[in-house]
């Protein structure tokens, strides 16, 4: 999982709060399903965890998001 430390900051327009993350993971779930059908997931593991690329939601730009 990403830290929660962890921040991006775009140095293009100088946005620090709004970014849309592309990410890939793999992980293990338990899956408890209800007598009604409803999903709850009560454990999940993270096994793989990649960021693939961060931009900007402000000015758009990947290029300029780096972490802060």
């Amino acid at each position: 999982m990403p830290d929660v430390t962890e921040r991006y900051r775009c140095d293009s327009c100088g946005n620090l709060t709004r970014f849309d993350v592309f990410e890939r993971r793999r992980s293990r779930s338990f899956y408890h399903y209800s007598l009604g059908g409803d999903l709850e997931i009560e454990e999940e593991e993270v096994l793989e965890h990649e960021v693939e690329k961060v931009v900007c939601r402000w000015c758009g730009s990947a290029a300029s998001v780096e972490k802060a």
